[in-house]
């Protein structure tokens, strides 16, 4: 059987081979690249079934580097540098896991959008755009830079990766954001109308003090009696105070599904995600007046109730494990309520 003509598509790069076993003519791609000092070449077989529009995306795709014989696996991906970091046993031992669990949220999202992206190709550009694009986060936006470079750094300095300068350092950060709002009365009010898992996590926090976080992780074996064991989430570690009547009855009466106070099943919390997320479902029910108000803003009333109370700095310290900063600053919404309180009653 005479062999037919070769194709006549004048492409660049493109070259015609036969094939014996197929008795056809099939296309390939020629691509050239430099390694060290030597150039090198690779024909890509552009599998296009006798179609010309097949073809034609192919030859395109092999031009701008995409087909998926021209993909090169990199050594330097953002998903292996954030797991060495995760194995790294001088870097974990150090780590409170509260401190691991926060970590490994803002690393997943470093991995789930660029795990398979070469560190090395990342500029400057791409993180202030990205940083950018948080903006309407901030918290969040920060979080993701410092992360990042830290990642950069453990890479480069821990790891010899031939990587370069970090592109997140000197990018200015948003900086700490305005304090969180106590909640005001007529929000206590309408806990009643809340979800289940939302009035027990705010009732918690109330009586305890304890960040959001730290309060979804109580155990009902951390309760003994006018006693309680709370968690100190930056430093992983676990302190006892006192335990006021209110909480100790409501602990007592509390049906149990599992051993923490909020259970997801027998063995685990529900997490503080899932909470926070019908918190907020149930809050956005209430307009545009509540929208403010989050779930840190509940322990910040605690601190001005307690203030209100007559405690000192020393002791409201103690209970909820706050900064003096933080308690001088919400002592002074204390002191204001207080004195406006006295005035208007002497005005009457």
């Amino acid at each position: 059987m005479k062999r037919p003509a070769k194709p006549r598509i004048p492409k660049p790069r493109l070259t015609w081979k036969w094939s014996p076993s197929k008795e056809a003519w099939e296309p390939y791609h020629r691509v050239s690249w430099i390694e060290g000092r030597k150039r090198k070449q690779k024909a890509v077989l552009l599998k296009w079934g006798g179609r010309a529009d097949e073809l034609d995306r192919l030859y395109w795709a092999c031009e701008a580097g995409r087909h998926e014989k021209q993909k090169v696996t990199s050594h330097y991906t953002w998903a292996k540098l954030i797991i060495a970091w995760r194995e790294d046993p001088r870097i974990q031992m150090k780590l409170a896991d509260s401190t691991k669990k926060t970590y490994r949220r803002d690393m997943d999202r470093i991995m789930l959008k660029n795990g398979d992206k070469d560190v090395r190709s990342t500029t400057r550009q791409a993180v202030r755009a990205a940083h950018d694009m948080l903006s309407p986060t901030p918290r969040k936006a920060d979080k993701f830079l410092a992360k990042l470079s830290l990642l950069w750094n453990y890479g480069r300095n821990k790891l010899d990766w031939p990587i370069g300068e970090n592109p997140a350092e000197g990018i200015e950060h948003f900086g700490p954001q305005r304090e969180y709002e106590p909640w005001p009365e007529w929000m206590i009010g309408k806990l009643d109308t809340a979800p289940q898992n939302v009035q027990t996590l705010a009732t918690v926090i109330l009586n305890a003090g304890q960040r959001p976080g730290a309060a979804v992780e109580m155990r009902f074996d951390h309760f003994n009696s006018e006693w309680m064991k709370v968690l100190d989430e930056k430093r992983g570690e676990y302190f006892e105070v006192f335990c006021p009547e209110a909480l100790q009855a409501f602990v007592q009466n509390m049906p149990r599904a599992g051993k923490y106070l909020l259970a997801k099943n027998l063995t685990e919390p529900v997490g503080y995600d899932a909470v926070e997320k019908d918190f907020r479902k149930w809050r956005n029910g209430m307009g545009e007046e509540a929208k403010p108000f989050v779930l840190h803003g509940l322990r910040k009333l605690a601190i001005v109730r307690l203030a209100e109370s007559g405690w000192s700095d020393a002791e409201i310290q103690a209970a909820t494990n706050q900064s003096p900063e933080m308690v001088d600053y919400y002592r002074k919404k204390a002191s204001r309520k207080i004195l406006t309180k006295s005035a208007a009653k002497r005005s009457e």
